[in-house]
């Protein structure tokens, strides 16, 4: 039975990825150090801030304190100019009956400014949480339990709809079930048709249409 619904943000409720991505290179760009966005996609796709930060400092002895600062800017700017809903999201999760929330890696003013300037804050309400309210981000399993904690629904009883592999790991150590989501714009760049497949979860889809027909046969 799917009693409560649980999204990724970025990359499954906005078109935020090949954004982030541009200004993670630019940031890692002024300190002299190149970052393809493959290596970007292949590390770092569902992971929070945080991680990147930890990997700089291992792979490359960088500091990134100083410039996150300049980042959160200069993406703020990129959203504000460029930054639009997955395709067809809104009407499909107007179409999802249930309780829903909103589970992701990025900080909370960023999810709020995203969820502001796509429209779909009101679509979930306060059920929006960030990987800093809890101990472990993914593809640990706890930023999903709060979730369906606060929910008040069963984790057996969730779905999750995730575009990386971290998430989709996170939603199988909460004991949810998981539909893998390849509609953002940088599902080719990086290569998530392959890489999710590989995972086994319970469905994926190329568009956010095919979410309700798809969570009903779950269900």
């Amino acid at each position: 039975m799917v009693r409560g619904l649980i999204f990724d943000c970025d990359g499954v409720l906005v078109d935020s990825e090949p954004l982030a991505v541009a200004e993670l290179q630019t940031m890692f760009g002024r300190l002299g150090v190149p970052m393809p966005p493959e290596r970007i996609y292949r590390d770092f796709l569902g992971r929070s801030l945080q991680t990147i930060v930890d990997a700089a400092a291992q792979d490359h002895g960088l500091d990134l304190a100083p410039e996150l600062p300049g980042f959160a800017q200069g993406l703020a700017a990129r959203f504000g100019h460029d930054l639009l809903p997955v395709p067809g999201m809104a009407a499909a999760i107007a179409a999802l009956p249930g309780p829903r929330a909103v589970a992701s890696s990025s900080a909370p003013d960023r999810l709020a400014l995203s969820l502001s300037l796509t429209g779909l804050a009101p679509l979930f309400g306060t059920h929006v949480y960030s990987a800093s309210q809890v101990r472990n981000g993914k593809p640990a399993p706890d930023l999903f339990l709060l979730a369906a904690e606060r929910l008040r629904i069963s984790p057996a009883d969730c779905v999750v709809i995730e575009d990386s592999p971290a998430g989709i790991a996170a939603a199988r150590a909460a004991g949810m079930r998981v539909v893998g989501f390849l509609g953002g714009a940088h599902a080719g760049p990086a290569r998530l048709a392959e890489r999710l497949s590989r995972l086994r979860p319970d469905a994926l889809v190329e568009h956010a249409a095919e979410l309700p027909n798809t969570l009903a046969r779950l269900g």
